[in-house]
């Protein structure tokens, strides 16, 4: 059983060969333009085109020489590849974009009845083909990026040894792509969680939300949709990606610990400040007190804290709503009143809650941020306090006996943001991870053209899936 899922563009036809695989570039673009594009350039980065078009093209080899060197499969990968104008910003921009053109289910000797797979992975474990008229994967690329209006004067960089500056690395986004279009995605709508045809993808047999105990092919589709927004309790399930982090990642997750009461006791994801005293391992403990709405305060603590405020946050982790100011601000007049660390509450409702920004060399004492739902529940425990105390008591710490980017079970977070985030929700791993991951829903600049242990878990998970 099959179904084509994008339209075939014309293509002229590009090939190289590498290890245990033979990706192929496939070139749809129009004379003139991408990998056509004849602008006389310098060589850059060990890339020795003499045209843009070449130094595309070059990159593109570049990134299929990895993955040929690291997959294997006798059948030869094509991807039908295309530079267009995606959507762009000078603020936001889509850098590019891939997947399998076709899936197939119950397939001879597929290891998994009624799943999907993608056809470069069926045609691995077919041995042969399976449509030879269809390329495999399908890539579009930003023909903009760098042009005005479209992060401006930040082009792709086409270097092929990743020192890329403040540039975004091309050969970097190809990896990240390619491996989508290998398999790494769900063919299952994230949003309403239908699945194609009925049909589970064999990523949804991995795709475990741990507060219910179920994986996705088991779910009904509103409790798949209800799955892809539970930032922290969706992990993937595969033995190969749960290994591989324990290599991979950082031991040590930021974490924000409620000891008592016991109606809100447990861990909260938090974000973290990129000022002040980086979170450490046994963390700060101490009682929780919030900034309270009385003038001149109003819970902002956006000015100097009157004295009544002061006296209760005073050797006090203190609990104040973000808004209005800076979150230095904040913590600089908390800090100035005496308080020992501090939580900020978000004032929108969304998840995983951002790292706090900010800049400010005086700050010596750790803050965080939680969102509004854990934050309006901690309120709610705290609503009879004394003026003194709360009976509230906390950790601001790392959990070094969980990995970053990982649940207590050393399971694989992926990215469920509150809201969904159609097209990076569910088939990328979650923002938590450290070090960054290539398969995060972002580009970050820190990236190694890595898609394997000791550096990353990509190809872990494409194992998991029968690779």
């Amino acid at each position: 059983m099959k179904t084509s899922l994008i339209a075939i563009l014309a293509a002229l036809f590009c090939s190289t060969s590498w290890g245990a695989a033979t990706i192929t570039i496939v070139n749809g673009d129009q004379p003139g333009v991408g990998f056509n594009d004849a602008t006389p350039v310098m060589p850059v980065g060990g890339n020795t085109g003499v045209t843009l078009g070449v130094q595309r093209l070059n990159a593109f080899q570049a990134a299929a020489s990895l993955w040929g060197q690291t997959l294997d499969s006798s059948v030869p990968i094509r991807v039908l590849a295309t530079w267009d104008a995606l959507p762009c910003t000078d603020t936001a921009a889509v850098l590019g974009s891939a997947g399998a053109l076709e899936v197939f289910a119950d397939f001879p000797g597929a290891p998994q009845p009624n799943a999907w797979y993608g056809k470069a992975q069926t045609n691995k474990l077919l041995g042969f083909d399976a449509d030879p008229e269809v390329p495999d994967v399908r890539a579009r690329f930003n023909l903009n990026l760098g042009q005005p209006g479209c992060f401006s004067g930040s082009p792709f960089y086409l270097g092929l040894d990743n020192q890329h500056g403040a540039n975004t690395d091309l050969v970097t986004v190809l990896l990240h792509e390619f491996a989508h279009g290998l398999g790494f995605q769900t063919y299952t709508d994230d949003e309403t969680g239908e699945m194609l045809a009925g049909v589970p993808s064999i990523w949804d047999y991995f795709l475990l939300d741990s507060s219910t105990g179920k994986v996705w092919k088991d779910m009904s589709d509103a409790e798949r949709a209800a799955s892809a927004i539970k930032s922290g309790k969706l992990v993937w399930n595969g033995v190969q990606v749960t290994a591989a982090a324990q290599v991979v990642l950082r031991a040590g997750t930021p974490l924000l610990s409620v000891l008592t009461p016991a109606d809100v006791a447990g861990v909260y994801q938090i974000g973290a400040a990129d000022f002040g005293p980086r979170l450490n391992s046994p963390g700060l403990t101490g009682e929780v007190m919030p900034v309270v709405d009385t003038p001149p305060d109003l819970g902002l603590a956006c000015a100097p804290l009157g004295a009544l405020n002061a006296r209760a946050v005073r050797g006090k982790i203190a609990l104040i709503d973000r808004g209005l100011c800076t979150f230095v601000v904040k913590v600089r007049h908390v800090q100035d009143a005496g308080a020992i660390g501090v939580i900020i509450v978000d004032n929108a409702a969304g998840a995983p809650p951002p790292a706090l920004g900010g800049v400010d060399p005086s700050i010596v004492i750790p803050a965080v941020r939680i969102t509004l739902e854990d934050g309006l529940a901690l309120k709610a425990a705290i609503a009879k306090r004394t003026r003194m105390r709360s009976g509230m008591f906390a950790n601001l710490g790392l959990n070094l006996a969980v990995r970053a980017g990982t649940d207590a079970l050393g399971r694989m977070l992926m990215y469920a943001p509150r809201p969904n985030q159609p097209g990076s929700s569910v088939s990328h791993y979650d923002v938590s991870a450290a070090p960054n991951q290539l398969m995060e829903p972002a580009i970050n600049a820190d990236l190694r053209h890595a898609v394997k242990p000791p550096e990353d878990l990509t190809l872990p998970l494409l194992k998991d899936i029968g690779w």
